[in-house]
């Protein structure tokens, strides 16, 4: 986490609403989980070690001409130095703009010429760098060549970099324009106090910084073969992969990487409101939270049937009562995360600003009544079923497929960790439900973040706490 996405459910424009409340419907005629999906066999990787250490899992799969692979190298943003969160980030970045053999436009050219893709990303709170290459399987030996040149011998040019800083510099002031990033910032700011989860971006002042040099460190440091996981899926047997790999890789030297450690991480202690100012503004955007697990935490599977019911798709309470009933909004949703430490739990909105009051009182309310009653019978059997469903129809797409060894190789699960997967969903209880929405979305812990007209909010806010306030764009 690879973090979780943060789109809102998309919508169309709102039309003419009967006078009569939806609120709480139950959505009827639905028809039970298939038993067959209960007991799933996903395919088992082949597993290698190459001669320096690199860890390699292939699912072979012949259907298509074509192969994807992952690299997770560990470390990610959370291995950057202190105060420097942001240098993992800007190396997988780099990675394609030149190497000791080729500039910038000749790998782009070369991988293009190929009919190969090749992306690499960290951002400052993950625990991993993730590179990903596609291509045909009958480019593979060349394909390959091309991309461990890439991983194994940037150069990190210094007019490249300044090039980097610049576009990424001026992203983020875009981004910081909008008033979605600017409450997602605020919310981990505030969940997170000084702890690098904060960390959607770096912050400015280490982009301006950083140096090329302090990308060569970090790259010798942390992308060597016995620090990496690789995951591939597709045209390839066992015996041709290795070969490939250890032409391509093997004489890439390993050497022990730095431990990373984290920070400890306490829940907030108490009650936030923030408000991000931006004076005549016509939405509010909102998000209402708390801190949330470790992706390998015991109430995983409790997280997630309860924040689909609570907000992960059309058929859920905040979009049932915010868009559908009351029309507030063209998209609500929840979203839970998780990775090495401990992730958020949180609903989220953008608003029309005349109905900001009514909003966050229909948020906090569909969150009290998660936390205080159970769920019926009919929505938690449809939850799974969409869950159960969807998890099987997610089996025919590689990526889905590389992610999940990933996953379970990363976090240490059991083998039949994803073939349990359904059985897991499906043992979910209302009484669990209710349990970890209480522990989870605790009101005495609650994160309120609201970005928008000043004058209007400051008052509707104040009667959910102390409000801080913070000048926006």
């Amino acid at each position: 986490m690879p973090l979780l996405a943060h789109t809102q459910v998309p919508g169309t424009q709102v039309a003419e609403r009967a006078t009569e409340s939806i609120r709480g419907v139950e959505l009827k005629g639905r028809v039970p989980v298939n038993p067959q999906l209960l007991h799933v066999s996903l395919p088992t990787p082949q597993e290698a070690v190459l001669s320096n250490g690199l860890q390699v899992f292939l699912l072979e799969d012949h259907k298509l001409p074509a192969f994807s692979l992952q690299f997770s190298i560990h470390g990610g943003g959370l291995a950057d130095p202190p105060g420097r969160y942001g240098v993992a980030m800007m190396t997988a970045a780099m990675l394609q703009e030149g190497t000791q053999q080729h500039d910038s436009r000749e790998i782009a050219k070369k991988f293009a010429t190929l009919g190969a893709s090749f992306g690499a990303a960290a951002t400052p709170s993950s625990m991993e760098t993730i590179i990903n290459v596609t291509g045909l399987s009958e480019n593979a030996a060349a394909i390959l060549a091309l991309a461990a040149d890439v991983v194994r011998n940037p150069t990190f040019p210094a007019d490249e970099l300044e090039k980097f800083r610049a576009r990424y510099l001026s992203r983020l002031q875009h981004l910081r324009s909008l008033p979605g990033f600017q409450a997602r910032e605020a919310f981990m700011g505030a969940v997170y106090g000084e702890h690098p989860g904060r960390y959607v971006t770096p912050p400015e002042s280490v982009l301006r910084a950083v140096t090329r040099e302090e990308l060569a460190g970090y790259h010798d440091a942390y992308y060597r073969p016995n620090n990496v996981i690789l995951v591939v899926h597709g045209d390839l047997t066992l015996e041709e992969l290795i070969m490939r790999l250890e032409k391509a890789f093997g004489a890439w030297q390993k050497a022990e990487s730095p431990p990373v450690s984290l920070p400890d991480l306490s829940p907030p202690g108490k009650p936030g409101v923030v408000l991000i100012d931006r004076p005549g503004s016509v939405q509010t955007s909102l998000w209402v939270g708390s801190l949330g697990i470790r992706r390998d935490g015991k109430d995983y599977f409790p997280l997630l049937v309860m924040n689909h019911i609570l907000g992960g798709g059309p058929a859920s309470r905040l979009f049932l009562n915010l868009r559908e009933d009351k029309g507030y909004t063209y998209g609500v949703s929840s979203l839970f995360t998780g990775t090495n430490f401990p992730g958020v739990v949180a609903a989220i909105t953008d608003v029309r600003s005349e109905v900001t009051a009514a909003a966050i009182q229909e948020l906090m309310s569909e969150i009290q009544r998660i936390v205080a009653e159970p769920v019926s019978v009919q929505e938690l059997s449809s939850a799974k079923r969409a869950l159960i469903g969807g998890f099987a129809l997610s089996l025919d797409a590689p990526r889905a497929l590389i992610t999940n060894v990933l996953t379970q190789k990363s976090y240490g699960f059991p083998e039949n960790y994803w073939d349990t997967f359904p059985q897991q969903v499906e043992a979910i209880t209302a009484d669990d439900i209710q349990r970890v929405a209480g522990k989870y979305y605790d009101a005495e812990r609650l994160q309120l973040i609201a970005v928008g007209d000043g004058a209007a909010l400051r008052g509707i806010l104040a009667k959910y706490g102390e409000v801080q306030a913070i000048s926006g764009q």
